[in-house]
């Protein structure tokens, strides 16, 4: 046979390490290359239950959800209006008492109950939910209804829904023209929404669903005239993807062994809490069979536990306890805690925090072994985190329910907005102001932003809203509060951080 024959083909090396086929360690690394939906789809219905279960049983899991809640959103949350004068041609005045007027109509319907179709929380309590359900499932699902009521006066209401309801309904399947629920067209543009009216994991509604095949309802994605009918919020990681995924998939196999390890841990240490020591024998076989013969008068249960469960013994000082014949005490070393146990979970809870995008001492609150550039380092890159996040909720979650407001307003008379529906973006424009980030440090970080404010580096309004305030409304507090000083026959002096009499110029109290 040619030698040509017999040789084998020479396999190049291939130019990157990843795709390397020959090396052991990479050769049963195959994942598939499916498209956004052909690799979530599917299992979604997996990783929502697991992350749920987490999100109530595991304790980082539950914490973690809430530090994002409280860093994102947190309990202040505001609309501040900055309608876009340039493009609608009128001057900054008008602007200016335009959005007071706006801001004030929509406290009147964000603040209350009346946003909620079923008249149970605010607009900050149905944004905290949809936040949540959107790291949870994937998914937070909003449907606007029109629901005028006696004494309110507002009609446009939101009901949120579980994203379980979503799904592609009995008879047909996911394909070019429906992705979980979702009918796009051939752009990937939603078109309808297909929602059922009882959950799928409801109890108290599984026999009305069943005698109604579902009950399926088929939302539009918007009015004739483009209103939306479905707010639908998750993050796109991929083009082309129709439903998000729970944020803690990355990390659920590290949180679900964490969890079992730090268990069995806590159980290994109770257990081992409970003996004190063994009671051992020396004794030769014969002898020691003799000892498990008939008790007293006949009692079946062996000399041996006889005697030993009869005995008891006072612990006091000097006492002498007496042992079965041929015993001897032998003292019992539990071995926990285990000394490797604090290492070992400090490194897992690490990777966890990587994946969660938190620094590992905000998921676990502890700052007990951090100094201030440590931390103030750490909470920077939290920031930056929390910052993109509410960017996120803001163009896709409360920037279209203000327009579906502001379109019932403008209509109803109570704001001026001629051509609204040609210039709808000029006038919708906004700024939510959200909860403060804090401070690490107030002296240092009051000096840094009045030194920003100083150099025409920042603005009043940015240091106010970084803190959850809004500039004008403490710009008129101060107001209030000088003229009140002033009455009194006291000035204020900012820079020293003192109150002084007018009088006789002494210094009467620090302000803290």
């Amino acid at each position: 046979m040619d030698q040509a024959q017999t040789t084998a083909p020479k396999v190049e090396a291939a130019a990157h390490a990843g795709a390397a086929i020959d090396d052991r360690t990479m050769a049963s690394w195959n994942p598939v290359a499916g498209s956004p939906d052909a690799d979530l789809l599917d299992e979604r219905g997996i990783l929502v239950p697991r992350a749920r279960d987490l999100a109530r049983n595991n304790g980082i899991a539950s914490g973690a959800i809430q530090t994002l809640q409280d860093n994102i959103i947190g309990s202040v949350l505001r609309l501040s209006a900055q309608p876009d004068y340039r493009a609608l041609g009128k001057p900054k005045e008008w602007a200016s008492d335009w959005a007071r007027t706006t801001e004030a109509a929509f406290r009147s319907w964000a603040d209350t109950k009346e946003c909620d179709a079923g008249r149970s929380m605010t607009l900050i309590g149905l944004t905290t939910q949809a936040l949540r359900g959107a790291f949870i499932n994937g998914d937070a699902i909003a449907i606007p209804y029109w629901v005028p009521r006696k004494g309110s006066k507002w009609g446009t209401r939101l009901q949120v829904i579980e994203a379980d309801r979503l799904e592609t309904p009995p008879g047909r399947q996911d394909d070019a023209n429906m992705r979980g629920g979702i009918e796009i067209d051939k752009h990937g543009a939603p078109v309808a929404y297909w929602i059922r009216k009882t959950h799928p994991g409801d109890f108290y509604g599984l026999l009305a669903s069943l005698s109604r095949n579902g009950d399926f309802t088929r939302i539009p994605a918007f009015t004739p005239w483009g209103r939306p009918r479905v707010i639908h919020l998750h993050d796109k990681e991929r083009s082309g993807q129709s439903r998000g995924k729970p944020l803690m998939a990355a990390v659920m196999r590290e949180f679900r062994m964490a969890g079992h390890y730090s268990t069995t841990e806590l159980q290994a240490a109770i257990a081992n809490s409970l003996i004190a020591a063994f009671l051992e024998s020396d004794m030769d076989q014969d002898s020691a069979s003799r000892l498990f013969s008939s008790g007293k008068d006949g009692d079946p249960a062996n000399y041996w536990n006889s005697a030993v469960g009869e005995y008891r013994a006072s612990l006091k000082g000097g006492a002498i306890i007496p042992l079965p014949a041929g015993a001897k005490v032998s003292s019992h070393d539990p071995g926990r805690p285990n000394t490797a146990f604090d290492g070992f979970m400090s490194s897992v809870l690490r990777h966890i925090a990587t994946g969660l995008n938190l620094p590992y001492e905000l998921l676990l609150k502890d700052f007990s072994k951090t100094n201030y550039s440590s931390a103030r380092a750490a909470l920077m890159e939290a920031w930056r985190y929390f910052q993109g996040r509410r960017r996120w909720l803001k163009d896709y979650w409360l920037d279209p329910i203000y327009e579906l407001w502001q379109e019932e307003a403008v209509n109803a008379g109570v704001i001026d907005a001629p051509d609204w529906y040609e210039n709808r973006h000029p006038y919708t424009r906004n700024r939510w102001i959200f909860s403060g980030r804090g401070w690490i440090d107030p002296a240092k970080e009051a000096e840094a932003a009045r030194r920003r404010l100083k150099a025409g580096l920042s603005t009043l309004e940015i240091e106010c809203a970084e803190q959850g305030l809004d500039w004008e409304e403490v710009m008129e507090q101060r107001a209030r509060e000088q003229e009140t000083a002033d009455s009194l026959g006291v000035s204020i002096d900012t820079e020293s951080g003192t109150f002084r009499d007018e009088e006789t110029n002494e210094r009467e109290e620090a302000i803290p």
